[in-house]
């Protein structure tokens, strides 16, 4: 008597929401904002530095943009104040998440183009709060 096959494994559904790119240099956190926004029905596209994530974005059109600052290559007001220069880009709402909480970084980000800003640490609550004023629910 053969042993009875396993059921096969349901596959991990491939989220079909919005489409949000994160430019943060820190590994940790762009796969936690990964893990949290791919739970929340959003595709995922990730860079660790300005110059990939400018190449992403030309790419691949994301509906939103989490912007670090603080950037290898280059940082995340030139690479906002690029995009913002493109007439086929300058729609993406760019959201600044940063560890940068000085009032005059935050009118840095607001006068290179940022549309909104969260300063870390910041609750997961709070960045699908800003992420929801500019994009329709994933989920």
């Amino acid at each position: 008597m053969s042993p009875t096959p396993e059921p096969a494994a349901q596959p991990l559904l491939e989220p079909t929401g919005p489409c949000i790119l994160a430019i943060e240099d820190h590994d940790d956190m762009r796969e936690f904002l990964q893990r949290i926004l791919e739970r929340r029905g959003y595709r995922f596209l990730g860079a660790s530095d300005g110059v990939d994530g400018m190449e992403l974005a030309m790419q691949h059109r994301p509906d939103l943009i989490l912007m670090d600052l603080a950037l290898p290559t280059l940082d995340g007001y030139e690479a906002t104040r690029l995009l913002k220069s493109k007439p086929e880009y300058a729609a993406i709402p760019i959201v600044v998440v940063t560890a940068h909480a000085r009032a005059i970084d935050r009118e840095h980000a607001i006068e290179a183009g940022c549309d909104a800003y969260i300063s870390k640490p910041y609750s997961i609550h709070e960045l699908y709060a800003v992420i929801d004023r500019f994009l329709p629910a994933a989920s």
